[in-house]
């Protein structure tokens, strides 16, 4: 993915290349770091399977990428156990993939989190996989109402430019999909994109004029139900983010998704599932962490393009 690409990003000013070396900046500065402040999000990846190909997945999710397996129901329980006895003070388990609700599991997952007493978030295209749990979906908002809540992907308010990344056929499921979970009282939430570099604000009206005419009920000023991701092109240029950046940018690194999230994955082929510092850096090796919650809560390292364009620079988050 992106460690050929990034690592061969040339520093300008030194002529050496960025994102290699731990501990130094291609300039030879000190490397920022993150320290765990309280892992207040788990994340559970279900796999990297999906019902679509889109164009620009960091993830490279697809209907053919197993490269992240399925994770099932004891695995996560798994997680859920070691997370009461550690104490970390979690409060939200949230789900990604792939997309989650073609993990035969899903709904098992779902119940033992809820059970446990988090807040769920589930990142969903709200397409037919989604739609095939619709039952027990209505059953689990039923009897959690609000702890549950389903965050779908609409990457623009246009339905050409959303299409264009997902596909042709894909804005009129979601849309469906997106008026159901809002006619039957979820907890909903939409994430977009910024990809096509429009202004915050006109976004923002967009998505409201969309939400409007589809009766949809989310609003779109509010920054926790309309998230809008910044992009991860791993090939633009982005600067190393080092220790005095962080004056420098007037970001804290309490404010970096490290500081409060990890996510467990489990690779096709390998023995169990493993904990990784984020949900952007599934493959990356330098950023698996530990098989277990206990050994993943040391500081990490912004060694990588995404810390920098997405997370620092970018103010990207993917918890609610």
């Amino acid at each position: 993915m992106g460690d050929l690409i990034v690592g061969n990003a040339i520093s300008a000013a030194t002529g050496a290349r960025k994102f290699v070396d731990p501990s130094r900046t291609a300039d030879g500065k000190p490397r920022a770091s993150v320290a765990l402040d309280q892992l207040r999000t788990l994340w559970l990846n279900t796999g990297t399977l999906c019902n679509l190909a889109c164009e620009h997945c960091y993830i490279e999710s697809t209907p053919k990428n197993d490269r992240l397996v399925y994770l099932n129901r004891a695995e996560a329980r798994s997680y859920l156990d070691e997370l009461r006895t550690l104490r970390l003070g979690t409060e939200e388990i949230g789900f990604t993939g792939g997309e989650p609700f073609m993990n035969p599991d899903i709904i098992g997952m779902l119940e033992d989190s809820l059970a446990a007493g988090y807040q769920v978030l589930v990142l969903t295209n709200a397409m037919r996989p989604m739609m095939k749990w619709a039952d027990a979906l209505l059953d689990m908002r039923t009897r959690h109402a609000k702890r549950l809540v389903l965050r779908v992907s609409v990457d623009h308010f246009r339905q050409d430019l959303h299409e264009q990344e997902r596909g042709r056929r894909s804005w009129l499921p979601t849309l469906q999909g997106l008026r159901w979970l809002s006619d039957n009282d979820f907890a909903v939430r939409v994430a977009g994109r910024r990809r096509w570099g429009d202004d915050e604000d006109a976004l923002r009206a967009g998505f409201q004029a969309l939400f409007d005419a589809e009766g949809v009920r989310v609003d779109a000023q509010s920054p926790a139900q309309l998230v809008l991701f910044p992009e991860m092109d791993v090939e633009a240029d982005t600067p190393e983010i080092t220790t005095e950046c962080w004056d420098m940018l007037g970001v804290r690194p309490a404010d970096v998704m490290c500081s409060y999230s990890r996510m467990v994955v489990k690779h096709k082929g390998a023995a169990g599932p493993e904990v990784v510092s984020c949900t952007l850096l599934p493959y990356e090796r330098e950023f698996a962490l530990s098989a277990t919650l206990a050994g993943s809560l040391g500081a990490v390292r912004l060694n990588h393009a995404h810390c920098s364009k997405f997370c620092v620079v970018g103010g990207g988050k993917c918890s609610a």
